[in-house]
């Protein structure tokens, strides 16, 4: 038997007259890639949002990606919703007896209602159409029950590599960006309409080698619309500098990413 059940069908929902909207998708042609080179969230991000549930029976965790929060969240919860708009990116999902994968859009997801204790979006809030994730994220939640979400923004090495890393998502991509890409540096000014909660300060940390950090950096989805713009790889105009100044290209290095977070409870 499977340890991982995939729904692939848009599924209904007990709020019949929510309205769908488009969706905008930016990583389902590399959605490999992604569930490859994509940093994990640090287990104590994820020990800390249990801590404020007072039960732990049901998970939903929205735009799942490549299922890394939900994995997490799994090893806590009873069960665990995990749902995205990308066929793709639930098709490489990391399966787990205690997940259900679903290929939905966030604002109309076919969750019973008032029947999650958590809701979690990891580096996704910026793409949704607040108008309506919000309401139904109320829709599905406990009462008392608990949202969280988070971002993170460029990644720290070492000053001169990071250097370079800024101008190329600056100078190189830059002009590639989603528009809802800037809402990612303007994340705590976001509108948040739940009774927020104060919350302890978390980083993603890795180690990586050279070529897990070039892999990481095409995931970008700038990186890949000026790859279609362009009919090719923005990285050469970077992969030289990056070269020299990392040195031995096998050597790891330890890369952080402060995550910034947004925590609330429904009445």
């Amino acid at each position: 038997m499977s340890s991982v059940k995939r729904v692939t069908s848009k599924s209904k929902t007990d709020n019949p007259e929510s309205k769908i909207p488009q969706f905008t998708d930016h990583f389902s042609g590399h959605a490999a890639d992604y569930a490859k080179f994509r940093p994990r969230y640090p287990k104590e991000l994820f020990r800390y949002l249990s801590s404020l549930v007072s039960e732990r029976k049901l998970a939903w965790d929205c735009a799942t990606g490549n299922g890394q929060a939900a994995i997490a969240l799994a090893e806590i919860f009873e069960c665990v919703i995990a749902t995205d708009a990308s066929e793709k990116q639930i098709a490489n999902a990391e399966p787990h007896v205690r997940i259900v994968y679903r290929v939905s859009p966030a604002e109309n997801n076919g969750i019973v209602s008032h029947t999650a204790d958590l809701i979690t979006v990891a580096q996704a809030l910026h793409w949704f159409d607040l108008s309506r994730f919000y309401p139904e994220a109320r829709r599905v939640l406990k009462p008392n029950g608990v949202i969280a979400s988070w971002t993170y923004n460029l990644l720290s090495i070492a000053p001169a590599i990071d250097t370079i890393i800024n101008r190329y998502y600056s100078d190189v991509v830059g002009l590639y960006w989603p528009p809802e890409r800037a809402l990612v540096e303007q994340f705590d000014q976001l509108p948040f309409p739940f009774a927020q909660i104060a919350t302890p300060k978390f980083d993603m940390t890795a180690e990586w080698n050279l070529q897990h950090l070039t892999g990481y950096l095409r995931t970008w989805s700038a990186t890949q619309r000026f790859m279609v713009a362009n009919k090719g790889d923005p990285m050469k105009y970077i992969t030289q500098d990056l070269g020299s100044t990392w040195g031995d290209s096998g050597k790891l290095r330890r890369i952080t990413w402060p995550l910034t977070l947004r925590v609330g409870r429904t009445s």
